[in-house]
C-alpha cells in the first residue's frame, strides 16, 4: 500500500474535492507532493504548500470549478499541469470550461496551457510512486482517473451512491456508464474512491449500492 498521505480541500462555491498528497521529502522537514484539481479560491490550499515541494498538478478535467485555481498554484509552487489532450484548450478557453456559462457562479476562467497531455495507460512517477491514468470519459470527454496503490481519484465520473452528470457539453451518459463498468468496477473491491464532490467511497461499497450503475 502507499505511504502518501491525502488531505483535502474544499473549495469554491461548488465545494469542488482538491487534493493533496505529500511524502516525506529528501531535506528534514520537507515534504513533496502533488495536487489534484485545484479548484477556485484557493488559499487555504496555498498556505498549506509554502512547505510542500509541489511535482506536479494534476486535472481530472478541466471545468471550471477544477480548474479554477490552476494558474495561482502553478505561479505559488513553479510546477506542471497534467491534462487530458480532449480538454487541452478548455484550459484557455471560458466556453469551454463552463465559467462563461456559470457567471452567476465565476466570472469567465482562462489559464496559460498545461505543460503534459495525459491519456489512457499513461504512468506518472510522482512522489515515489507511480500513478497509473484511466481514460475515463462521460460527465466530459477528456474525464481521466489516476489509480494509485489501492487508491483512485475519480474527477466527477464516480460519487458515493451518485455518478456524474452527463448534460453539459462533451456529457455522454453511455460513455460514462462504460467508464464505471469496464474501468473503475474491474479495480479491487477495496480500492478507496476519491471523487470530486462529497465523501470518498470504495469500488466495492458502489458495486453493491450504487443506484445508478450495476454491473452486468
Amino acid at each position: 500500500m502507499s505511504n502518501f498521505s491525502v488531505e483535502s480541500f474544499s473549495l469554491g462555491p461548488l465545494q469542488t474535492n482538491c487534493y493533496l498528497l505529500t511524502v516525506q521529502g529528501e531535506t528534514e522537514g520537507k515534504r513533496k507532493g502533488i495536487i489534484i484539481d485545484p479548484g477556485m479560491n484557493p488559499k487555504r490550499l496555498l498556505d498549506r504548500i509554502e512547505q510542500v515541494e509541489i511535482e506536479a498538478i494534476l486535472l481530472t478535467h478541466a471545468h471550471f470549478d477544477h480548474m479554477g485555481g490552476v494558474d495561482e498554484v502553478r505561479k505559488e509552487a513553479n510546477c506542471p499541469v497534467y491534462v487530458h489532450d480532449l480538454e487541452a484548450d478548455w484550459l484557455t478557453d471560458s466556453r469551454k470550461n463552463g465559467s462563461m456559462r456559470w457567471q452567476d457562479v465565476t466570472p469567465p476562467l482562462a489559464t496559460d496551457p498545461a505543460e503534459h497531455a495525459l491519456d489512457e495507460g499513461m504512468e506518472l512517477k510522482l512522489i515515489d510512486h507511480t500513478f497509473k491514468v484511466l481514460h475515463t470519459p462521460g460527465h466530459s470527454p477528456g474525464s481521466v482517473s489516476f489509480v494509485c496503490d489501492g487508491h483512485i481519484f475519480s474527477g466527477d465520473v464516480l460519487f458515493r451512491s451518485s455518478v456524474g452528470r452527463t448534460d453539459l457539453p462533451g456529457g455522454r451518459e453511455a460513455d460514462l456508464f462504460d467508464s464505471i463498468q469496464n474501468k473503475l468496477y474491474k479495480l479491487a473491491d477495496e480500492t478507496i474512491v476519491y471523487p470530486g464532490h462529497g465523501p470518498r467511497t470504495s469500488i466495492g461499497y458502489e458495486k453493491a449500492n450504487n443506484p445508478y450503475v450495476r454491473l452486468t
